[in-house]
């Protein structure tokens, strides 16, 4: 099986069966391809998944079949295609042709071979008039253009302005740099770096986050014996800076209510030197795994996992703990650079639910902090709906809690806007982290 034929099975992977882009390459690549290769098929998968609005639009305009009369699989070939002439000069016109029509007679259906090979060779022959979008209705060209659904266009749109969205999207089809954070229980920022340079990874400071490091190179660094030995945990600093901002004493009580893969349980245990108690839940049983499994590599032994759902009251916790994370189920809509199938998965009708969700979790969380505890309510999600706009309605209905300012716990030289009001957004176009909202809120002592 060659390269095209394993990113055109990814791409069935994700567009037919919901799998998440990262885990269905991993599992198609498994140590199969050399690295060339395996670089060729990300390229084409992520490639494909970033612009197949974009991609659509052409092929809409080539096909005298509606798109929803092409077969799910001929369509992807047509997109694998489409993408090569299209975005990568690197590989020949007739080269993405004849590939794109021998997986055509092997995955189609009795003359798609003919019909791919049609539309692609009008594609090269006619390809600067073909790929312009028309600018005359913006909301319709910044859709097809970046390749994201009109709802969530129209929606940054009204939050942040044109000209901030067409720039939101741009970051959101570029391609996200591996950040790690170190683990200071056993080791120093400053030391790792020293150690994963001399292997010839090439290696910078995170920005804002003080534990993390960002690599440009990252090709198989969890095969490191210090991944193994539990120096460092993958974690994009955005991530980071929720329990950055948290900042948790020692000894001190922690609640972490949605904690898989236990990137922030971790963290905070990190910052308390592994000495309290944290309390880390999620409603599946494997993803609880996935923290016992990351604490245990860390050296980390104060996180006791849990099978609890959020939306449900415990009476046993009521105002035992000092700090509460609620890292939120939301729409996700912050690491679309990650996770690009997110754009096409996603529903506007989602959003109404994941509110009310977000809401019921809050309620229930205001119950277990003590006076003077905090809550640290996060989503990896863009909209004012689901972030600033569901603090400020928890704050107006109890007037025991109040946003706390974190001026001083970001790394910067430049400070953030509103990290003294006590609440942080980040973009990906503006951060170069993935897209975060982060709220400090300290319940009043009494």
């Amino acid at each position: 099986m060659n390269s095209r034929d394993i990113a055109l099975n990814v791409l069935i992977d994700i567009n037919s069966k919901g799998a998440f882009s990262n885990y269905s390459i991993n599992k198609h690549i498994n140590g199969k391809v050399n690295l060339k290769d395996e670089n060729l098929i990300r390229e084409i998968v992520y490639g494909v998944i970033e612009n197949r609005l974009y991609l659509d639009y052409i092929i809409s305009k080539l096909s005298k079949r509606k798109l929803e009369k092409i077969h799910n699989i001929t369509l992807d070939i047509l997109r694998i295609g489409v993408y090569q002439m299209a975005f990568m000069d690197r590989i020949p016109d007739r080269a993405a042709v004849n590939e794109s029509v021998n997986l055509g007679k092997r995955y189609g259906h009795r003359g798609i071979s003919g019909f791919v090979n049609g539309i692609l060779r009008n594609f090269s022959r006619n390809k600067e008039k073909l790929m312009k979008v028309d600018e005359q209705n913006e909301l319709d060209y910044l859709s097809i253009k970046y390749s994201h659904p009109k709802w969530m266009v129209k929606r940054w749109i009204k939050d942040y302005g044109s000209d901030f969205t067409e720039k939101l999207l741009i970051a959101n089809n570029s391609t996200p740099k591996l950040n790690i954070r170190v683990n200071t229980i056993k080791t120093s920022r400053h030391d790792l770096a020293d150690i994963l340079s001399n292997y010839g990874y090439t290696v910078f400071n995170t920005k804002y986050a003080k534990d993390g490091l960002i690599i440009e190179n990252p090709t198989k660094i969890t095969q490191l014996e210090e991944f193994k030995l539990g120096y460092f945990i993958i974690q994009d600093e955005s991530s980071m800076l929720v329990s950055q901002i948290t900042n948790p004493k020692e000894n001190s009580i922690v609640l972490d209510l949605c904690s898989a893969p236990g990137g922030k349980s971790t963290h905070l245990a990190q910052q308390m030197n592994n000495n309290g108690r944290i309390i880390s839940r999620d409603i599946y049983e494997h993803k609880l795994n996935l923290v016992e499994n990351n604490a245990s590599r860390l050296g980390i032994d104060i996180i006791e996992t849990q099978k609890y759902d959020a939306l449900e009251l415990d009476m046993d916790m009521l105002e035992k703990v000092d700090y509460c994370i609620v890292d939120a189920p939301c729409s996700g809509l912050g690491i679309i650079r990650r996770r690009p199938e997110i754009k096409w998965n996603r529903r506007e009708t989602d959003i109404k639910n994941l509110t009310r969700i977000q809401s019921n979790i809050l309620n229930n969380t205001k119950k277990y902090v003590k006076p003077g505890g905090f809550i640290i309510y996060s989503t990896c999600t863009l909209g004012k709906e689901e972030n600033i706009c569901i603090v400020k309605e928890f704050l107006e209905e109890n007037k025991e809690f109040n946003l706390v300012g974190f001026d001083d716990l970001i790394c910067s030289n430049k400070k953030l806007e509103s990290t003294k009001d006590g609440y942080i957004q980040l973009f990906p176009n503006i951060h170069y982290t993935d897209g975060f909202f982060i709220a400090k809120i300290q319940k009043n002592n009494r």
